[in-house]
């Protein structure tokens, strides 16, 4: 397995390094379309452009990116695609997509008995259908938020989602920039990522910092008696803070804003953590 470099100024994708690991010989791409520890967005469609012209195929992770942005499998022309509902407000569950002739072609590790036809042998056994029902209810209750944004979205679910994730990102990308704003002001404070509103198009609302003098998990059991809740820690993305170099030091504060949060709470939270940084 061969992986791509980030560029270490604004944790972003090597696209450089990625195309020189990209081969006749490379048999599947598979990249994140937004980082959960730290918010970057990756050029997924380019990604995927890249893939198809080694003739490989084009695995994306979508799951950090499902509650920020609307995702279309068809423009991004990528051959699988996975994310989970938990992400987008739903239960525990998976979301797998592939292109039907890939589904159909692959062969899937599974008992005997089960049928071949799709979705079932990808499937196999009784379905989750509690599980299933909320995954229903998080879609439905994302149209519902679409509606409220723009009353006239039209009458398909689509629309409706379409609407909910323009009003997401247009709710949302303040709140980060009041965030990211106040965070790298604080002294002593290293902020992971893209920081530059002009930026922020190649970001989601998660942002990933350390404070000097202070563990990750000491920020986050500061913030979290005081109501505020955050996490520490690696995130599995274990390859980034190895990279950084701050892996056998607890990883990096994570602070990841959605949609139901609000200014009164970015400034609590910015209040905090100078009193904490203060205190060193």
């Amino acid at each position: 397995m061969r992986q791509a470099d980030i560029r270490e100024a604004d944790c972003t994708l090597d696209m450089d390094d990625l195309r020189s690991k990209i081969t006749g010989r490379t048999r599947v791409v598979a990249a994140g379309y937004a980082s959960n520890i730290i918010g970057t967005i990756n050029p997924v469609a380019e990604i995927v452009r890249l893939a198809h012209e080694a003739g490989a195929p084009a695995f994306i992770d979508a799951v950090h990116y499902a509650p920020h942005g609307s995702i279309d499998v068809k423009a991004l022309d990528c051959d699988f695609l996975a994310c989970s509902p938990y992400k987008f407000f739903g239960p525990h569950m998976g979301c797998v997509y592939g292109k039907r002739e890939l589904l159909l072609r692959l062969q899937p590790y599974k008992v005997r008995p089960a049928p071949n036809n799709l979705p079932d042998r990808w499937e196999t056994g009784t379905q989750i259908h509690e599980g299933l029902a909320g995954v229903i209810a998080a879609i439905e209750y994302l149209a519902e938020l679409g509606r409220r944004c723009d009353p006239a979205a039209g009458g398909s679910r689509r629309e409706a989602l379409m609407a909910a994730y323009a009003g997401i990102r247009q709710y949302e990308m303040p709140l980060a920039e009041r965030l990211i704003r106040g965070l790298v002001e604080i002294p002593g404070l290293t902020f992971y990522g893209i920081s530059d509103p002009a930026r922020f198009a190649e970001r989601v609302p998660t942002v990933g910092v350390r404070l000097e003098g202070r563990t990750p998990l000491e920020c986050a059991t500061y913030l979290g008696d005081r109501g505020i809740f955050t996490w520490d820690g690696n995130y599995y993305a274990v390859n980034f803070t190895e990279r950084m170099g701050i892996e056998s030091s607890g990883g990096v504060l994570r602070i990841g804003l959605v949609h139901y949060n609000t200014a009164e709470e970015v400034e609590r939270l910015l209040t905090a953590l100078r009193e904490f940084a203060a205190a060193r």
